[in-house]
């Protein structure tokens, strides 16, 4: 219920999607290029995998503030994208995981489980976002 209304919400606004998913690379961004880099000894996954999704994160941020401000009609093609964008890079992140898994800590699991999490709750609004105004023109 509480998850069919922030669809709905962002899909009647749907520059809020790009500026949600902006953050949210942001954050990932700021926690895996200097947190985890700092703290590599604690998170187990290896800097140069960490500069890797660090810089994808930030790719990812600029495009959701070129979509903000260029996307317009066909903003849902833009969703989509960022969407598949974001499917690609838990896949990304879950390889990197398996292949450095005997470097990574718990606590780097609990970080990496966390990121993937949040990301699949993105991808489905984004979806569902984007799918669902389709039904309303």
């Amino acid at each position: 219920m509480i998850f069919q209304e922030i669809i709905n919400q962002l899909a009647s606004e749907p520059k809020r999607i790009f500026l949600l998913d902006g953050f949210g690379a942001l954050v990932s961004a700021f926690f895996l290029g200097i947190v985890l880099v700092k703290f590599e000894s604690y998170f187990g996954m290896p800097k140069k995998e960490l500069y890797y999704l660090a810089g994808a994160a930030c790719l990812f941020f600029i495009y959701d503030l070129v979509c903000y401000y260029k996307a317009k009609s066909n903003w849902r093609r833009f969703v989509k994208g960022i969407a598949w964008i974001n499917l690609m890079y838990c896949f990304v992140s879950l390889g990197l995981v398996i292949f450095n898994q005997e470097k990574i800590t718990a606590l780097g699991y609990v970080y990496f489980v966390i990121e993937i999490m949040i990301l699949i709750v993105m991808i489905n609004i984004e979806f569902k976002a984007a799918s669902s105004s389709l039904e309303k023109e």
